[in-house]
């Protein structure tokens, strides 16, 4: 018997070697390139501020971003799709060009204005870089599959500074309804190097605040730390954030779907989409849902930061953030979908905390990841999210909110590789 505990542990630490001598070198090459991809991307971002007759460009550029994945895209295109599918199957593999290209990409888009997110890029990094790995160590598709799942930790802890989640969301996101549980080291280790390495360059996060909140103790004389009220409050909003989920993507989808069938010209596409988000923000007299929506482009601007205070959003903020960036990613460009899922969240949250006389900060965080929650089909890693961005004081609520979205979000969601067992109530 202890001969075989033992040969176990010894297993073990062979295991927990070796995939800490392959991960490591991983996560620290896609965290220095999302690293890289920050500092770029804060850059184009506050240019644009300071030089606003670059949205007028916004239909050229992406005319240009059409022309440089058509001479050397190839199956780059397909972009975080491809990477997943690589995954579940593994076969062409992730092209070396995808991270430089994604990267240029991106950036393109934020400078001129498009309303995009970075996850995207940041997982589309950790994918060709892991892959780029994989052929240098010689893995077999197992241990591939493996890598790659890495390289999404690595990609999306650094790009968010959330390591625990960055390696839950990368198991999470392959199949709704199973999470491969071979990997979870690995991802664990990618997630914390990729963070650690974004921080040693000098790069800080967005810090997020939710107020203090007194709950009521009493319920039939009995103590309890639940409001029940509140958390009725949160099931009725959670369930407003998992159609809104599944608004985000089906009109996504819809808009790509649209695009293709009524405009011949594959060129013509980002470049009609350009014009109308210089058309939506003309028409609408200001500039707050264009780019990431992070930092303000001037004081008293919606931002996922102003939506945590009373009145830091208006009512439709959430629906013009949808419809820009539905607009800007389903007519080509490029970057990502979860900083605008965050941005949607946060004003939706603001929103409904009016309606219901609830608290704004935390129905802000709580639209923050329970929207991402349903459209990425990932509530764990968003639960996990929530904690690691606004503590665990109220963690339950993070999960309830998280949890009763995705049930709420539709079959699918943004992400068309993920794999689907059985039904998300189990049938």
């Amino acid at each position: 018997m202890f001969k075989n505990l033992f040969s176990g542990h010894l297993s073990t630490l062979k295991y927990v070697l070796r995939w800490s001598l392959i991960t490591i070198p991983v996560s620290v090459a896609i965290g220095s390139m999302v690293a890289l991809f920050l500092w770029l991307l804060n850059l184009a971002i506050h240019y644009r501020f300071a030089h606003t007759w670059l949205l007028y460009l916004l239909p050229l550029a992406g005319v240009a971003i059409h022309f440089l994945y058509k001479m050397y895209g190839a199956s780059a295109e397909r972009g975080n799709n491809l990477v997943i599918d690589e995954i579940h199957q593994p076969g062409a593999g992730v092209p070396k060009r995808m991270a430089p290209l994604i990267l240029l990409t991106t950036v393109i888009t934020h400078l001129f204005g498009g309303s995009a997110g970075r996850e995207g890029t940041a997982v589309q990094i950790g994918g060709s870089v892991a892959n780029l790995f994989a052929g240098w160590f010689k893995l077999d598709n197992a241990d591939r599959q493996v890598i790659l799942t890495t390289g999404i930790a690595a990609g999306f802890g650094a790009v968010f500074g959330t390591p625990l989640t960055g390696a839950v969301f990368a198991l999470e996101v392959l199949t709704i309804g199973r999470i491969r549980y071979n990997a979870l080291l690995p991802c664990l280790i990618a997630g914390m190097f990729g963070d650690l390495t974004v921080l040693a360059w000098g790069l800080h996060h967005t810090q997020y605040h939710i107020d203090v909140i007194t709950a009521k103790q009493q319920f039939y004389g009995y103590n309890i730390h639940l409001d029940l009220l509140l958390l009725l409050k949160v099931v009725v909003a959670a369930v407003c954030f998992g159609l809104v989920a599944y608004l985000f993507s089906f009109a996504v989808h819809q808009v790509k779907t649209i695009a293709v069938k009524g405009i011949k010209k594959s060129w013509l596409i980002p470049a009609c989409g350009g014009a109308i988000i210089i058309a939506l923000t003309l028409l609408l007299g200001k500039p707050d849902y264009l780019s990431l929506g992070v930092d303000a482009e001037y004081p008293g601007a919606v931002t996922i930061v102003s939506a945590f205070h009373q009145g830091g959003a208006d009512v439709l903020s959430w629906l013009w953030k949808l419809i820009y960036t539905c607009i800007t990613l389903g007519t080509g460009f490029k970057g990502g979908e979860v900083t605008p899922l965050f941005y949607i969240g946060a004003t939706l949250g603001n929103t409904l905390a009016s309606l219901l006389d609830a608290p704004v900060s935390l129905f802000a965080a709580l639209g923050f990841i329970a929207v991402f929650a349903g459209a990425t089909n990932t509530p764990l890693a968003c639960t996990l999210m929530g904690i690691e961005l606004f503590g665990s004081e109220h963690a339950l609520l993070f999960a309830v909110a998280c949890f009763v979205a995705y049930y709420f979000s539709g079959p699918s969601g943004i992400y068309g590789a993920q794999k689907l067992i059985g039904t998300k109530t189990g049938g």
